[in-house]
């Protein structure tokens, strides 16, 4: 916390080139412009508006009445709802629809094959657990690089059930833990993983391990599923990051009519309102709705006739 107060203290200084409480909301516009034009990641981007909030925060709490006296300033927070930190990436779901299901099935074939023809089947059966994992839990890639062995939990509930012990939390609050079922055959897959897989690996708690039996930094699976994209030869339109099988897994449960709240406490948001930022429907997604709907009534009332 004393870390985050000086580096807040020292952003302002030198990007701001005021005293706090003379800052702007076009100040902070300017310096996340500057950022975006030298280049930098939407994530530090991100990091640096926190910093300024959680100063700012800071000076409210703790010297506010402190300045005010001193200056005559009331402190009022420059970050507001235009230039507040969004958890939103270069691929923003507002930006890229998720894979169809389609096109997620046909890149899980080729993964199968792969397993029978890949010089090591130990990685290659691994990274189809893993994948498969992404997608039918909706886990974040660092999310499924810290899952240990002892995190699946087959008995739990009717299909059982992933202890997803470091969910990400908001705004700096630590792990959100989280339930998340093994939906879609997850439980066959993984039991075969355990099985046959996992002990090709060093002994050792992690479950997706690598080769020296620790943990997959999250940059490895981004690099694994470019690396497979690569081989399976699709054009570069058709490839997608693990983030976006994460999006995928959302808005395909939603297509198939699963509750939005439940789809939010599986991946683990906070609101309802992040949840919907992730679901992306087909083109055909209100003429798919209606015609289950029609399908449904006709079955309905062909019931009821049939037993009249």
């Amino acid at each position: 916390m004393i870390t985050n107060r000086r580096r807040g203290a020292g952003y302002w200084d030198t990007l701001l080139g005021r005293p706090a409480w003379e800052v702007t909301p076009e100040d902070i516009d300017r310096v996340v412009g500057d950022l975006a034009v030298q280049g930098r990641k939407a994530s530090t981007r991100r990091e640096y508006v926190q910093i300024f909030k959680g100063f700012h925060r800071f000076l409210q709490a703790r010297k506010s009445v402190e300045i005010e006296a001193v200056f005559g300033v009331r402190l009022v927070c420059p970050i507001d709802e235009f230039n507040a930190s969004r958890h939103v990436g270069d691929d923003s779901p507002a930006l890229l629809p998720p894979p169809t299901p389609e096109r997620v099935a046909e890149f899980f074939d080729f993964m199968k094959q792969r397993i029978a023809t890949a010089r090591k089947y130990g990685p290659a059966a691994r990274d189809y657990a893993m994948f498969r994992t992404l997608y039918h839990a909706g886990l974040r890639s660092e999310e499924a690089s810290l899952l240990e062995r002892p995190d699946l939990h087959f008995s739990r509930g009717p299909f059982g059930k992933l202890h997803v012990r470091f969910g990400k939390g908001a705004h700096t609050s630590g792990p959100r833990p989280r339930w998340v079922p093994m939906l879609d055959s997850l439980d066959l897959v993984l039991r075969w993983f355990l099985e046959d897989v996992r002990p090709k690996f060093p002994d050792s708690s992690v479950l997706f391990a690598d080769e020296s039996g620790g943990s997959l930094h999250r940059g490895t699976i981004r690099n694994r599923l470019r690396y497979l994209m690569e081989l399976e030869g699709r054009p570069a339109a058709e490839r997608f990051s693990p983030h976006a099988l994460r999006r995928a897994c959302a808005t395909h449960n939603y297509e198939r009519g699963v509750d939005l709240v439940a789809i939010q406490q599986m991946l683990g948001h906070w609101t309802v309102s992040s949840t919907m930022r992730y679901v992306r429907p087909s083109a055909t997604f209100i003429e798919d709705a209606y015609q289950r709907a029609v399908a449904g009534t006709l079955a309905e009332l062909t019931g009821k006739d049939s037993t009249a």
